[in-house]
C-alpha cells in the first residue's frame, strides 16, 4: 500500500493558533485525514493505503490488525495448525455478526476467498490465495474456484489446504483483502467490522457509524468516524488547527520545523514499515536490456542529501526495497556500493553510464520521464533526483504528475513510459511484502515487471522451509540477486509526519500505519 503531499507558506502557520475543538454533542465523533480519495471500499478490490483505513474499520478478518498492527484474533476465536504445516483450521466465534445482523459463517470466507481468486475479479491481491491448494490454477483461468483448497466444515469452522507450508500465511490472514464478504450484498455496504457505512460523498469524506452488532460493540468508544479526504496537505493543516481533523494524514515538509517547535505535544512522528523507490519499466527499451545504466542512475542519487536535507530528516535513507530493522527476525542485505562514499558512487555511476553505450562519447539517452502523484512532497524528491542525474550523468528528466489514483492503475498495468515513483507500506510484518512484488508471476504489483526465475524458486524454497534460519537466509539470497539486477531503485524508508490530537487516547506509532478506530477513544 502507499501516498505522499504539498506546500505551505509559513507565515499562514503563525496566523493560525493550535485549536482544540469542542464537541457540543453527546456521542464522541472522530475526524480523520486520510490522504487521497479511495476509489473503493470492497476489500477485494482495494489496494491502496487510505482505503486500508476505511475497510479495516469496516471488516474484520479471521485475524486482524490489533492496535500495535500486529495481527490478533479477529473473527476466529482460535486456530489449529496441522504438523507438516499445509492445514489450517480456523473457529469462528459465534458471536460473529454482520452489519444487517445476519450471522456470519464459514461460508462467508469461503465465498469471499474464491471471490478474491477469480480471474473476473482482478484483484490486485489474487496472488495472496496462491500458497492456497489450487489457488495458482484458479487465478490463472485453469480451475474455477470453487477447486481452492478452502471449505466450510459447518457453520463455525473453516478449513484452509496449503500445497507447502508458509510461514507468513496467518499475518497474510488478517489483510483487508483476505476480509469475509456477504454474499448477495454490495461489498461496504454491510461488513462485519466496528462500524458500518452510513454516508459516502466521493472526493470529501465517508461517515461511519458504530456497527451494534459488532462482537466487541460494547468496548468500542467512538460512536461516529469521518473519514475526511485531505488530498491537499496544506489544506488539511489548516483544517486540523482550525479545529476540523482530530489527526492529519500526513505534514508538508515546510511545516515540519513549525510542528517539532510549536505542536511537540501533537507533533507524532512514526517510522512505518515502508519503502519510496524508482521503478523502471522493464518492458520497455533501454531499461529492459541495460541493468548497467539502471544501477548507475541508482548510484547517482546521495539519498543522505534528500533524507535530511530535501524531506528534513526524520526519515531513513533505503538501499534495499525491503526495509530494514530485523521485521520477522529479517535484516535485508545491502548492495556493495552502499559501503562507498557518495563521490565514490558518483565515479563508478559515471563509468557504468559509459560501459552501457550512454554518456558524452555514446548515444543520447532521450529525456527519462518519471510518472509521480500530485503532491510536492514526492515533487520535492523527484526534483532532486533530477538535478543530480543531470549534474553527475548528464541525463535529463521530464516530470509526468498525476492524480495518486491514477499513478497507482498506470503503475499496476506497466504502461508508464520509463520510470514510476511510488511507496510501500507492508501490509503485515513479514519480508515477504515486499520481496513477493517482484515474483515473475506478479502481474499488477510487480512495477517495474522484473522478470528472474532464480529470484522466484529462492523465495519458493524460502516460504516452503520450516525452519526460521533457513527461511531467512533464502530471502537475503532473493534479495541481493534482485538488487544485481537493479529493477528498482529505493530512495527512503517512510516516516509518517502527522498531528495528533492529545484528546485522542489509543493512537499507536504502528509501523503499518492503520490505528483502526475501534482502539481509539476521544477525551475531554
Amino acid at each position: 500500500m502507499r501516498r505522499l503531499a504539498r506546500s505551505l507558506l509559513l507565515s499562514s502557520l503563525v496566523l493560525l493558533p493550535l485549536i482544540t475543538p469542542v464537541n457540543a454533542m453527546a456521542e464522541t465523533v472522530f475526524r480523520r485525514g486520510i490522504g487521497s480519495a479511495p476509489g473503493t471500499i470492497d476489500p477485494g478490490k482495494a489496494d491502496l493505503h487510505p482505503e486500508s483505513i476505511v475497510i479495516y474499520d469496516l471488516y474484520e478478518g479471521l485475524l486482524t490488525p490489533g492496535q500495535d498492527g500486529k495481527p490478533i484474533a479477529g473473527a476466529a476465536a482460535s486456530w489449529e495448525i496441522s504438523p507438516d504445516g499445509k492445514t489450517y483450521t480456523f473457529s469462528l466465534r459465534p458471536d460473529g455478526r454482520w452489519s444487517d445482523g445476519s450471522k456470519v459463517t464459514a461460508k462467508d470466507f469461503v465465498y469471499a476467498w474464491r471471490r478474491l481468486a477469480s480471474p473476473q475479479q482482478a484483484s490486485p491481491y489474487a496472488y495472496y490465495v496462491w500458497p492456497i491448494v489450487n489457488g495458482k490454477e484458479v487465478t490463472g483461468g485453469t480451475k474455477p474456484p470453487t477447486e481452492l483448497g478452502v471449505e466450510a466444515v459447518g457453520d463455525l469452522m473453516f478449513r484452509v489446504k496449503l500445497t507447502e507450508p508458509a510461514a507468513y500465511f496467518l499475518g497474510q490472514v488478517a489483510h483487508q483483502s483476505m476480509s469475509p464478504v456477504k454474499e448477495g450484498t454490495t461489498p461496504g455496504q454491510v461488513g462485519n467490522g466496528a462500524y458500518k457505512l452510513a454516508e459516502m460523498v466521493p472526493q470529501t469524506h465517508l461517515k461511519l457509524v458504530k456497527n451494534p452488532y459488532f462482537r466487541d460493540a460494547a468496548n468500542v468508544k467512538i460512536d461516529t468516524v469521518m473519514h475526511i479526504v485531505t488530498e491537499n496537505v496544506d489544506t488539511e493543516l489548516k483544517r486540523y488547527r482550525a479545529g476540523e481533523l482530530d489527526v492529519t494524514y500526513t505534514l508538508p515538509v515546510t511545516a515540519v520545523d513549525w510542528a517539532r517547535k510549536e505542536a511537540a505535544v501533537d507533533y507524532t512522528p512514526t517510522p512505518t514499515y515502508s519503502t519510496f523507490f524508482l521503478a523502471l519499466n522493464l518492458t520497455h527499451e533501454p531499461w529492459k536490456s541495460a541493468p548497467k545504466l539502471r544501477q548507475a542512475l541508482s548510484m547517482a542519487i546521495d539519498r543522505e542529501i534528500i533524507v535530511n536535507k530535501v524531506l528534513n530528516g526524520d526519515l531513513r535513507p533505503a538501499y534495499s526495497f525491503t526495509p530494514p530493522g530485523k521485521v520477522a527476525g529479517y535484516e535485508p542485505p545491502r548492495p556493495a556500493w552502499a559501503a562507498l562514499s557518495q563521490k565514490e558512487r558518483d565515479e563508478q555511476a559515471k563509468k557504468l553510464l559509459i560501459e552501457a553505450g550512454y554518456g558524452p562519447a555514446g548515444k543520447p539517452l532521450p529525456p527519462v520521464e518519471i510518472l509521480l502523484t500530485q503532491n510536492e512532497n514526492n515533487k520535492r524528491v523527484m526534483v532532486a533526483v533530477a538535478a543530480m542525474w543531470k549534474q553527475k550523468l548528464g541525463v535529463e528528466v521530464v516530470m509526468n504528475n498525476q492524480e495518486f489514483r491514477v499513478v497507482s492503475s498506470i503503475g499496476n498495468q506497466k504502461t508508464y513510459k520509463d520510470a514510476l515513483y511510488y511507496g510501500w507500506i507492508g501490509d503485515f510484518p513479514d519480508p515477504i511484502n515486499f520481496l513477493k512484488l517482484l515474483r515473475s508471476d506478479v502481474a499488477q504489483q510487480n512495477y517495474p515487471a522484473y522478470q528472474n526465475k532464480a529470484y522466484d524458486a529462492l523465495l519458493d524454497k524460502a516460504n516452503a522451509s520450516l525452519d526460521p534460519a533457513e527461511r531467512i537466509a533464502l530471502l537475503g539470497q532473493a534479495e541481493a540477486l534482485y538488487q544485481a539486477d537493479t529493477p528498482l531503485i529505493p530512495i527512503m524508508h517512510n516516516t509518517r509526519r502527522r498531528l495528533v490530537n492529545p484528546r485522542v487516547t489509543g493512537w499507536t506509532k504502528a509501523p503499518l500505519d492503520q490505528n483502526p478506530t475501534r482502539f481509539l477513544d476521544i477525551k475531554g
